[in-house]
């Protein structure tokens, strides 16, 4: 049985410097709470991002994994892109051109898609056989 959650699109502030990105980590820390968040994060508005905001993406992604969930960017602008990849941090998002592709990438493999009676293995090498003609 697997329970779909529906994907959450919040919106960032035009400035998410320390003090805007703790008054919206109090704001999204209910969705991250949930079992399995599913979040996307609109950052169209955003203008300026400087190290504490990413910091508080990064605590916000791994408070979303934590709870086998995930956190995912779109719509960065060339400047907040620039950040991100300063910063080193760029890989570590899943970023997305719209909030649409955001939302449609948590629904690309559904669960009911491998069979229950699979072994675990076969979704990812198929069948045994092939795994021992590989090897």
């Amino acid at each position: 049985m697997s329970v779909s959650r529906p994907v959450v699109v919040m919106q960032l502030p035009e400035e998410f410097n320390a003090e805007t990105s703790q008054a919206f980590c109090k704001e999204i820390e209910p969705l991250l709470e949930a079992h399995r968040p599913r979040i996307v994060l609109d950052c169209s508005l955003v203008r300026s991002i400087d190290g504490a905001g990413v910091e508080m993406l990064l605590h916000c992604l791994e408070e979303a994994m934590k709870r086998d969930g995930d956190l995912k960017l779109c719509c960065l602008s060339a400047q907040s892109e620039v950040v991100l990849e300063l910063l080193r941090v760029d890989r570590v998002f899943e970023i997305f051109a719209s909030a649409e592709e955001g939302v449609r990438s948590f629904n690309a493999l559904p669960v009911d898609v491998i069979p229950q009676d699979a072994p675990w293995y076969s979704a990812v090498f198929g069948e045994l056989g092939v795994l021992k003609q590989a090897s």
